[in-house]
């Protein structure tokens, strides 16, 4: 069925003229640092392109895998090995049940802007002609780059093991392609000692990329640092680390030595010791992180792989996850604060998952600000289960009541999706919605130079500024 008016037109979720003129004058024209991404490198590189819309467009997106099991479909048409059509079918089916989830907004963004139809919503009765559609799309040429040009995107920073060789940045890099992509430092399995097996697994392809043995403590952080001077050398300018909670109960030099020694002889650690020794590698990270100028990113409040049996038929990052319900606020505290003693504090992002948290992040910010870096210290965007309109507005009211919105690193997409750079869009309207609604109500001046500057930093320039990818 046609639409009468397009669900997606050129003022979606702006409300008045300052929201308009805000958004299209300042935020729209502005391009994109997507700062944190999953994308996985190698696509990137080798410009991949793909056969159809469930390809791009369904695969690996655990968003869309919850809801579809949420509205009755077989996990076959998910993760399974239904074909491409058949999951695309069954996904259009369960749109029309998705009013008010943000998928309903992204999806159908996704589809105006990257295959340009905005005549129609997706439903079992319009699914013939999106597919048709798109496939003429795809098959006129859209590729990786392509899509990652066509969105204005500057410059991504994947997510890296330390371990990773990097060959793919390194021969973009050499490529000479008008995009940038650099690699982010992501080092959670170097810490990882939950899980003795695992954890051995992994220091045997650590101890080979760095071409160092590593039988004690100080040779792990002997080969992390070997590869984080490597990262370095390869453009990378900040780090990442997917948490729990914040890790603090520190201990000697010699008892985290006596955990390494523990887990390598194959033995389970304790709770306590688990807790002694990622404290231990958090510290360290951080050191390393501001002795190269680099900014660390602190992800906060997952509750992982809850399904078991879901986990060991699917895997990981599959649709299975929540929100924590931990009280982190004290140890966070601790963390930073043992670094900023040691004059150690690198640039830092904090991302909250539980909405709860986030004053205690917004507040938490501030204690630890220091000239002349200009925000310092920075409250993350709506992230993950937060990347919706509801989490991003909450995020800018906390910011903003607490901190210094005008001081934001902006959006980032956090997908694993060539089609997700639209969240950079919706952020980008939401935010002008608010400043907008401001104006109108006399929050703010009426001011269109004060207030679209800040909109235009927010979107692009403070990101410029804080990550400094050129130093």
């Amino acid at each position: 069925m046609t639409l009468k008016t397009p669900f997606i037109h050129d003022n979606f979720m702006l409300f008045g003229d300052e929201a308009e003129r805000l958004y299209h004058d300042y935020a729209a024209k502005m391009p994109i640092i997507d700062y944190h991404c999953h994308l996985p490198p190698e696509e990137v590189a080798q410009d991949k392109t793909w056969d159809n819309l469930t390809q791009v467009w369904l695969n690996g997106d655990h968003y869309k895998w919850r809801q579809m099991r949420t509205n009755g479909i077989a996990e076959k048409y998910c993760t399974g090995d239904a074909t491409d059509r058949e999951k695309f079918d069954k996904f259009a089916e369960v749109m029309p049940y998705l009013l008010r989830n943000p998928l309903y907004h992204w999806c159908h963004l996704e589809l105006a802007r990257y295959f340009d139809i905005d005549d129609c919503v997706l439903s079992p009765e319009t699914a013939d002609d999106i597919w048709n559609r798109a496939q003429a799309k795809l098959t006129s040429g859209i590729s990786a780059q392509q899509l990652i040009r066509d969105s204005n995107v500057k410059l991504i920073c994947t997510t890296d093991d330390p371990a990773d060789s990097l060959e793919h940045h390194l021969s973009f890099q050499r490529s000479g392609c008008d995009i940038r992509m650099l690699p982010a430092w992501r080092p959670d399995k170097a810490m990882a000692v939950e899980n003795a097996a695992t954890f051995n697994a992994y220091l045997q392809t650590l101890s080979a990329a760095a071409g160092i043995e590593i039988n004690s403590y100080a040779a792990l952080i002997e080969a992390l640092r070997k590869r984080h001077d490597f990262f370095h050398e390869c453009g990378c300018r900040l780090s990442d680390h997917g948490l729990s909670y914040s890790y603090f109960l520190p201990t000697s030099d010699s008892t985290v030595a006596a955990i390494f020694d523990k887990v390598r002889s194959g033995k389970q650690v304790t709770a306590e010791e688990d807790e002694q020794f990622k404290t231990a590698m958090m510290l360290e990270f951080g050191r390393m992180d501001s002795e190269k100028g680099w900014a660390q990113q602190l992800h906060l409040g997952p509750l992982r792989s809850v399904n078991k049996r879901m986990l060991g038929e699917v895997g990981p990052d599959t649709g299975f996850d929540s929100i924590g319900d931990w009280s982190y606020a004290e140890k966070l505290g601790g963390f930073l604060n043992a670094l900023n003693d040691e004059h150690a504090l690198p640039k830092t992002i904090l991302y909250n998952l539980n909405p709860r948290d986030n004053e205690v992040l917004a507040t938490m910010i501030g204690n630890f600000q220091e000239g002349p870096v200009v925000g310092k210290m920075q409250m993350g965007s709506g992230w993950w289960f937060m990347d919706q309109k509801d989490g991003m507005e909450r995020q800018i009211e906390a910011l903003s009541q607490m901190g210094s919105l005008s001081r934001f690193v902006g959006m980032l997409t956090d997908s694993r999706s060539f089609l997700s750079y639209t969240r950079h869009e919706y952020f980008r309207r939401i935010l002008c919605n608010l400043l907008g609604s401001d104006m109108a109500m006399g929050f703010v001046p009426h001011d269109f130079d004060l207030v679209g500057g800040m909109v235009e930093n927010i979107a692009y320039n403070n990101a410029v500024e804080y990550f400094n990818f050129d130093s």
